[in-house]
């Protein structure tokens, strides 16, 4: 068994001795690199020795014998041999505020509404998620938010990490059920009075203040499945990076616009609808051009129809050019991109099973009702001489 030292999270180098090993990894009787476990991920760090060193790129616990394996990227030091470990102290600090932000925000969620309990957590990457039962509406994601940050700006919670019998943890208000049989640690963010704020059952790494793990903000949430809402945010120095990114890009894009950041929303707003105005005039002007196409277009008598063939500049005239045709008349337009349709205004010929026979022919796909069908095809000269083929053709 391996004595785990990093619940002392401000512990960074440790010594100890390789008890087992076992292809590239090496198994301590001590250390204070924290293993991939609960949604944390792994401390990487070095393993130093007489004559050697080694990266530690990650480890695992074993919980059937409760060995800590750590991978090492180089030689492996012998079973006996004592070692030096320096955990990567930039990777913990970074880990240490995700894990305490989760902590944090969970209570913030619970306090809002006691339904909106974690599920499940990831805290592998920057963009770190809570997964929360209770269906939380953005009302609910805002007060939590806002709950925390109130909280992190004005009280100052202190970390505890006592280590309880399993008969004494209903004294504590634990945030949700232990998973943990016997002896368990307990992390303990307490305001100055004594009073905790999050009671949660956890090995992990953690800030010794909570205020060390803020900013924590939420970027967006979603829904996964029947009941359960998944909460992506982020924490301290990784947040604040993010934070100061988004500024920037904001700045450079209202000083583009020649409008102050905080009016920033208003003017892209405004350029959303100028958009949307202009794309309208695009849309009609399309329909405009397709339809003088088409009855531009000379007619052809084939069969008991008369037939009118466009070719147009752009597929998004294709449905003005296919409607509002004279009564009895059949419209073929395609495009240079191979967007072909038909329109029918004949009560014997249905521009559906006419498309699709063309589209056969032509190797294309495509299908619409009986007045309107549209699809697309490689070869639109094949397509077109099916279609007249077909019409042409006795009945």
């Amino acid at each position: 068994m391996t004595r785990p030292l990093y619940h002392d999270s401000t512990l960074l180098t440790f010594t100890g001795t390789v008890t087992h090993a076992q292809g590239q990894e090496v198994a301590l009787d001590a250390t204070a690199l924290y293993p991939d476990a609960g949604g944390q991920a792994a401390d990487t760090g070095t393993l130093r020795w007489d004559g050697g060193e080694a990266r530690v790129t990650g480890s695992r616990r074993d919980k059937a014998t409760g060995l800590i394996w750590h991978a090492l990227d180089g030689a492996l030091p012998p079973v006996g041999q004592g070692v030096r470990g320096e955990v990567d102290a930039d990777r913990r600090w970074r880990h240490m505020q995700r894990h305490s932000a989760e902590h944090l925000l969970a209570q913030a969620f619970v306090q809002v509404n006691p339904v909106f309990e974690v599920v499940a957590v990831n805290m592998n990457a920057p963009e770190c998620t809570i997964d929360l039962s209770g269906d939380p509406a953005e009302s609910h994601v805002r007060a939590a938010e806002t709950l925390l940050r109130e909280t992190l700006g004005r009280a100052e919670l202190i970390l505890d990490t006592p280590v309880v019998p399993e008969t004494e943890l209903s004294r504590y208000p634990l945030r949700r059920e232990s998973k943990v049989r016997g002896d368990t640690r307990l992390v303990i963010y307490r305001r100055a009075d004594g009073t905790p704020f999050d009671v949660s059952a956890c090995g992990g790494t953690h800030v010794p203040r909570a205020s060390m793990a803020a900013p924590v903000v939420i970027l967006r949430t979603e829904r996964i499945k029947g009941g359960v809402t998944r909460v992506t945010f982020m924490a301290g120095e990784e947040a604040a990076a993010y934070l100061g990114g988004v500024y920037a890009d904001a700045r450079r894009l209202a000083q583009g616009f020649s409008v102050p950041v905080e009016r920033l929303p208003e003017r892209v707003e405004a350029l959303v609808t100028e958009r949307a105005e202009l794309a309208a005039q695009v849309d009609a002007l399309h329909a405009t051009l397709a339809r003088t196409l088409r009855d531009a277009a000379p007619t052809e008598p084939l069969g008991n129809v008369t037939l009118r063939v466009v070719t147009l500049p752009d597929p998004a005239g294709l449905q003005a050019a296919l409607t509002d045709l004279r009564p009895g008349e059949v419209s073929v337009a395609v495009t240079g991109a191979g967007r072909v349709g038909i329109g029918s205004a004949h009560p014997d010929l249905n521009a559906g099973t006419l498309l699709r026979a063309a589209l056969t022919a032509s190797g294309g796909k495509g299908g619409g009702r009986p007045d309107l069908a549209q699809g697309s095809t490689p070869d639109v000269p094949g397509f077109l001489r099916a279609v007249r083929e077909t019409l042409s053709a006795p009945a």
